[in-house]
């Protein structure tokens, strides 16, 4: 995108600016001083990447006395001042001020026959819909055109250019430059970053851009959401015009004038287990001291809160407090997923929990694209199109794909949390960084050790066995595997059976259907396209036995199954896949000894690692008391 950068002259003074419609700068520059200002446009037009860089430049050169503002010294200065902003030298030779007076602009409007004007109300609207929004240019014309702005969606420019000479936008580059370039001796290149995900040099890929004439560079790491470009525009919220909706205040006025409960009233109404209240009740009351801090002591960076559940320990169901308390002060909250069959699941749910509060849900392709709400559901790539937003942001399951070890989602998530808020962090199996900041007392956290029927997880049992591969190649199934799966079968349960990649589902599945022909086996995996119906196949007890991929390793609940990692040995099964897919044994209270084997060719410590984590968790239950029985549920067979 082109800008037109020009310098506010009043006196002696000047004020450099870049312009996506130089009449509305006009428009406000000679509506409020005029003939007591003149404007100083540059020519040619540069990128937007390009005159912000430079704006920025030249806004701390010193332009009074020594006939700093006569023609010649003031193109010098510029001149200079451009060669170190990756403006092409052609572009900088061709650069020539073109001055401006309010006779002359009121004689060129009358001539042309050109006339500006803004819907006050129009621009309102559009600043009241863009709060907490992160939006590239195009992606704000289409709010436009959703919410009926019909004269802003005619020119979005100028009402966009508008709201930032107002202080009611801010404009930044999509993507910015993060340094100014070494010495040409040094040998040193530009370093640049996307304002939308944070993406670095490394997803910078340079083209000859059509937009902006230029060799352009856009961000790939974010791609999928639209091209964020060097002379990109990102639109975004001002600072101090994140204002809750008239909903909201009202709700929250309502409140104020009320007595504030005490926090035991956000545990009542859900029906919560003993366990379940009393992880609940900790968050609460760090959201509390957390409001507190930042009111008496001004802290403005977003504190974190760690939820360690076990598999199956009811996690949606313990937020549902945290959700009523931050809605009940007329506050946002978004819970961020990283999947979109998760957002789907817990729509229904909230909705019916928080009636009649609006719920919104936004994924790729979602309906709700461009509506807001008290609360949010969202995958969390759809948080990349927000900033500064929501007082208490609940990241569930962030120990999964695609959420872990992504550094772009993560600060995604960062980036939606207001000045002051909070976030809560949901898993059964966090990072290994942040298990040991809260070792070390650096997060607050606390641990839910037990499901709801409070019976100990079952541990698993390590089993040797020749690699996978090798059996499929000789069609024949290691006795040791044949006789688990044999046993589970006979006592009634249904058979998750993970492999490590795609390939290896569909033989294995023909090996067990041969070796197993009185039951029903299927396979699937990330790219079958029946893999909804298989799923529901096997909830429905018409499958006995499922192979797949770690892509079923969560969000999959049997009442009565046990669990076969087969090559538990492989890279792509690290501590948290296992416990995550242990964790599909033993969720109902009418089987909680569901068994579960990790079967491989020799032991790793990944395979011991998720073994003590289980082990760690049902002593701290039994610690506590939160235990029905005596011991360990263990399965039956010897380990290896």
């Amino acid at each position: 995108m082109k800008a037109i950068l020009y310098a506010v002259i009043s006196g002696d003074a000047v004020r450099w600016q870049a312009s996506l419609d130089i009449q509305a700068d006009m428009t406000l520059w000679f509506g409020r001083y005029p003939g007591s200002v003149r404007i100083r446009m540059l020519e040619p037009a540069f990128s937007f990447g390009q005159a912000v860089v430079l704006r920025d430049k030249l806004n701390v050169l010193q332009w009074a006395g020594k006939g700093g503002l006569a023609p010649e010294r003031f193109v010098k200065a510029v001149r200079e001042c451009a060669e170190d902003t990756l403006i092409g030298r052609d572009t900088v030779n061709r650069l020539q001020p073109v001055d401006c007076s309010y006779s002359q602009w009121l004689a060129y409007r009358q001539a042309q026959g050109v006339t500006f004007r803004i819907d006050s109300a129009e621009l309102d609207r559009l600043v009241s819909l863009m709060q907490g929004r992160s939006l590239l240019m195009d992606e704000v014309k289409q709010l436009m055109e959703h919410y009926g702005l019909s004269n802003a969606s005619a020119e979005p420019l100028a009402y966009v250019q508008t709201a930032y000479l107002l202080g009611l936008l801010r404009l930044d580059q999509g993507i910015s430059l993060q340094q100014k370039r070494k010495l040409r001796w040094w040998g040193g290149k530009p370093s640049y970053r996307c304002h939308r995900c944070g993406g670095g040099a490394e997803h910078m890929v340079f083209t000859e851009c059509m937009f902006c004439g230029t060799s352009c560079p856009y961000c790939e790491q974010c791609l999928t959401m639209g091209r964020s470009r060097y002379c990109s525009v990102t639109i975004s919220s001002a600072e101090g015009h994140h204002e809750p909706s008239a909903a909201a205040k009202e709700l929250a006025a309502t409140l104020a004038s009320a007595e504030e409960p005490p926090l035991e009233a956000y545990l009542a109404p859900w029906g919560l287990s003993e366990i379940q209240a009393e992880a609940s009740g900790e968050a609460l009351r760090f959201l509390k001291g957390n409001e507190l801090q930042t009111i008496n002591k001004k802290t403005n960076q977003p504190k974190q809160f760690l939820i360690w559940a076990v598999t199956g320990a009811g996690k949606t169901e313990m937020i549902f407090p945290m959700i009523q308390y931050t809605a009940a002060q007329g506050r946002r909250v978004v819970v961020a997923t990283p999947r979109r069959d998760v957002v789907l699941e817990l729509k229904p749910r909230l909705e019916k929990a928080f009636s009649p509060i609006p719920v919104v849900t936004l994924y790729g392709g979602s309906e709700q694209r461009w509506d807001a709400a008290p609360i949010t559901i969202a995958t969390t790539h759809q948080l990349l199109r927000f900033e500064s937003t929501f007082d208490l942001v609940i990241i569930d399951e962030l120990d999964a794909f695609p959420y872990h070890n992504n550094p772009m989602l993560q600060y995604a998530a960062e980036k939606v949390c207001m000045p002051g808020g909070a976030t809560i962090l949901l898993s059964a199996t966090p990072p290994l960084q942040l298990q040991k900041a809260a070792k070390r007392g650096a997060l607050p956290h606390v641990k839910v050790t037990t499901r709801y029927h409070r019976h100990p997880l079952p541990v698993p049992v390590l089993l040797t066995m020749p690699p996978l591969r090798q059996q499929l190649e000789k069609s024949a199934l290691a006795p040791v595997i044949k006789q688990k799966i044999e046993a589970s079968l006979q006592r009634g349960a249904q058979v998750f059976v993970f492999v490590p990649k795609i390939h290896m589902v569909e033989p294995l599945t023909k090996l067990l259907s041969s070796s197993f022909p009185h039951v029903t086996t299927q396979g699937t995996s990330s790219k079958d396209e029946h893999r909804g119906q298989k799923v529901i196949d096997f909830r429905g007890r018409n499958t006995r036995i499922l192979v797949t991929t770690t892509i079923l390793e969560r969000g999959v609940t049997i009442p009565k199954s046990d669990v076969l990692i087969l090559d538990a040995g492989e890279p792509i099964f690290d501590s948290a896949a296992l416990v995550q897919m242990a964790g599909r044994a033993g969720r109902s209270a009418d089987d909680p000894a569901g068994h579960v084997y990790f079967a491989a060719q020799e032991k790793t410590r990944a395979q011991v690692e998720a073994v003590r984590q289980i082990k760690s968790m049902n002593a701290l239950a039994r610690k506590k008391g939160y235990l029905h029985d005596k011991g360990e549920i263990k399965p039956h067979g010897n380990s290896s």
